[in-house]
């Protein structure tokens, strides 16, 4: 197998993995699904949940922090599996979850933009 088909499975065995595991880090809990719907949370195409304006209340925030959390450990996981970087299993999930975003929901972009889909 050459080298690049090798890269090429590589990533699309993270992207899969990775999303598996950022999804069931807040396996639609209700709070942080409200939190999307209402424009208040997006996800960030560095893998992980952002703050979209000033509005989140402290349990809120704390939550986004928690999930974050364990989308990092998910990553560091995959990272060490896959032998690639957190950063790039997080990056990948980060871009396969835009795109699964509902329409609606709010995702930020490279230049750190809040847009809604």
């Amino acid at each position: 197998m050459t080298a690049f088909f090798r890269i090429l499975i590589t990533a699309v065995l993270v992207a899969g993995a990775a999303v598996m595991f950022a999804g069931s880090a807040n396996a639609g809990d209700p709070q942080i699904e409200a939190a999307k719907d209402q424009g208040v949370v997006g996800e960030r195409i560095d893998g992980y949940l952002g703050i979209v304006d000033g509005s989140a209340d402290a349990s809120l925030m704390r939550l986004v922090q928690d999930i974050n959390n364990k989308r990092r450990a998910a990553y560091d996981k995959l990272a060490e599996q896959t032998g690639t970087t957190t950063e790039q299993v997080a990056r990948v999930t980060g871009e396969k979850l835009i795109s699964q975003a509902a329409r609606g929901e709010y995702v930020m972009d490279e230049s750190g933009t809040w847009t809604k889909k």
